[in-house]
């Protein structure tokens, strides 16, 4: 008897285990490259639609207009709901709007509208008028929702059941509707005679119970319903508040009318996040796969705007130019002052704008965030003016420079710290996104400080 192989399998590499193989991209494209659709299929026949829409993305736009071209009918719809937003355009007019609609038709609702809202006007006419109608009436009135709503993110697929059912009759109704129990649900919602929501059930604790058990025995009250018209932003607090996992969503009549669910709020989360952080760079746009002259038209205001502040930080200077003519020295040290206020300054900035999204800064949180973030921005200033001010010393051999940029850096990173807190907070009291805004005004604070300190200290001490 030949003896068992005992011999450990070999590991699979990170690529394999997370994400999309870069070399199962390279394979693929050579295949799409010598036109072996076979191929083609063997390689992406077990892909998940996550995996398969990153492929779509790596792929050239030719590229990708063959593979979509090859699969045909046979593209599962969640691959759709998996693409980037900034592809989702150029995709449709490859699919055209027949695929488009059996797409739609198979979608859940959320996942649906999110697409079609990605479409051209034409392409959403074209599309409209190949789906039933109850679809379409979905479509139309989730586009009149507020853009970033509850509205737009709730799926219409609910579990709705009324309060004088028991456990029997909630399970013989869902076993008897099965097409509308076709999506995966966890909570079920009932309602008054009104269809409001007056509390949710979820499904293992149905299913742990009696058949003749009351709904009503099994409720959790006080279930926190979202407008329909709430900025998603909200929405996802709430979920982080509450530690939700579903959340009802109801019309200006307090009637039922979707759910909000935890995986909307992961790319809720994921969505404003991103944005934050590129708001905090000075950009606005995202899209990887834009036109050159797109792109610079959509950079160019903010740096205009930074232009503006550098010329103000420049005046500075000139009024100290005989300073400057008079010591060198000054000039070889004045960024190192600018440099660290400004990077002290981002940090604070970036703390600030993270406890305003996240609610943290009501009340008296306010007054002392700026108390700690001042005393913070002090303390650091103390500790770097002290390193600082004897290598200037030693570097020049003068002990008046050191204390001239010892002094001017706990000056300036104390301002970082006050107005890497002040200027978000009053941003957002003045209904402006403080992660646009803020790093461009904190810029020009930290660098007129920091050059009119050490300028005029110097002018004071050494001149």
């Amino acid at each position: 008897m030949a003896e068992a192989d005992t011999r450990a399998p070999e590991p699979e590499t990170e690529d394999e285990v997370v994400g999309l193989p870069a070399s199962l991209v390279r394979a693929v494209e050579e295949a799409l490259e010598e036109g072996e659709a076979e191929k083609v299929s063997e390689l992406i026949s077990e892909l998940h639609p996550a995996d398969m829409a990153d492929l779509l993305e790596s792929l050239s736009p030719v590229q990708r207009a063959e593979l979509l071209g090859q699969i045909g009918q046979t593209l599962d719809p969640e691959v759709l709901s998996y693409l980037d937003s900034d592809l989702r355009e150029d995709v449709s007019e490859t699919l055209g709007a027949k695929e488009i609609a059996r797409v739609l038709k198979r979608l859940e609702s959320d996942d649906a509208l999110e697409f079609f809202e990605d479409l051209s006007e034409e392409l959403r006419t074209q599309v409209l008028a190949r789906v039933p109608v109850t679809i379409r009436r979905l479509l139309q009135e989730g586009l009149e929702y507020p853009e970033d709503s509850a509205g737009r993110l709730m799926q219409r697929e609910v579990v709705v059941v009324p309060a004088i059912w028991t456990v029997g009759e909630t399970i013989d109704y869902m076993r008897s509707h099965k097409k509308q129990m076709e999506r995966d649900f966890y909570d079920l919602y009932v309602v008054d005679p009104r269809y409001r929501p007056i509390g949710k059930i979820p499904l293992s604790r149905v299913l742990r119970n009696k058949r003749h058990v009351p709904i009503m025995d099994l409720l959790d009250e006080g279930v926190r319903s979202v407008p329909v018209t709430m900025d998603q932003d909200d929405v996802a607090y709430l979920f982080k508040q509450y530690s939700l996992l579903s959340a009802p969503v109801v019309d200006t009549a307090e009637r039922l009318v979707g759910v909000v669910t935890i995986d909307d709020i992961v790319h809720v989360v994921e969505e404003e996040t991103e944005d934050d952080l590129l708001k905090l760079g000075g950009v606005t746009e995202t899209n990887v796969y834009s036109a050159v002259l797109e792109t610079t038209k959509s950079r160019f205001t903010w740096l205009l705007v930074n232009l503006g502040t550098a010329v103000l930080a420049s005046l500075v200077i000139g009024i100290f130019e005989a300073t400057l003519q008079q010591a060198v020295a000054l000039a070889i040290l004045l960024p190192i002052v600018a440099s660290m206020g400004g990077n002290a300054g981002t940090q604070t900035v970036t703390v600030a704008v993270r406890a305003l999204a996240l609610k943290q800064l009501s009340g008296g949180a306010s007054q002392r965030f700026i108390t700690k973030e001042l005393l913070v921005g002090v303390a650091n200033g103390f500790l770097f003016a002290g390193l600082v001010g004897l290598v200037a010393w030693i570097w020049f051999g003068n002990p008046l420079i050191g204390v001239v940029i010892a002094l001017a850096m706990i000056i300036n990173m104390a301002a970082a710290g006050l107005f890497g807190t002040l200027i978000p907070i009053t941003l957002e009291k003045l209904n402006i996104d403080p992660a646009v805004a803020s790093s461009v005004f904190l810029t020009t604070v930290t660098d007129v400080v920091g050059f009119f300190a050490f300028l005029g200290l110097a002018a004071l001490i050494l001149l």
